[in-house]
């Protein structure tokens, strides 16, 4: 895992995790990840549909600095463990039922996450690991599913 850190807060809880990246197997994500995050950015935070056991939230246009498209495949999975974080970039009109782009962040928190949209199975990239107070992270997740969307901030650790 890199030197390199996040931090994801939940601000209605004031409750907040630290992300270790995974620069060793998803380097292009994790550095498109961390130039995307010069600022921190805020963005309400939904339980996933498919996926089980995960929160999900967009980039906003102002965090979109490099090009989705260019990633490519990295450390790809669709059986994530607890604590992991995935990039998954859907462009217009590539889900028949949501013709939206939407640029995602994904953070799995429980056991028995499957990644999968309304199309079937998705491989998106990790690229990194809440490492600490993760189990705060985990009650906020739960907050979200049982109560809905709650604003969080995504940022580096300085």
């Amino acid at each position: 895992m890199s030197e390199r850190k996040l931090y994801i807060k939940f601000l209605e809880a004031d409750v907040t995790g630290i992300i270790s990246l995974y620069e060793d197997v998803a380097p292009k994500t994790c550095d498109a990840i961390w130039g995307a995050l010069h600022q921190p950015i805020q963005w309400p935070a939904l339980h996933a549909s498919f996926t089980g056991p995960e929160i999900m939230m967009g980039l906003p246009e102002s965090a979109q600095t490099f090009d989705p498209r260019s990633l490519g495949p990295e450390n790809i999975t669709s059986f994530p463990a607890p604590g992991e974080l995935l990039w998954f970039y859907q462009p217009k009109n590539y889900f028949k039922m949501d013709p939206d782009e939407f640029w995602e962040i994904g953070l799995v928190y429980g056991e028995g996450a499957r990644t999968a949209g309304p199309t079937g199975w998705t491989a998106p990239n990790f690229w990194g690991k809440v490492t600490e107070n993760f189990d705060a992270v985990v009650e906020q997740c739960r907050v979200i599913r049982r109560k809905g969307e709650r604003m969080v901030e995504l940022g580096r650790v300085k």
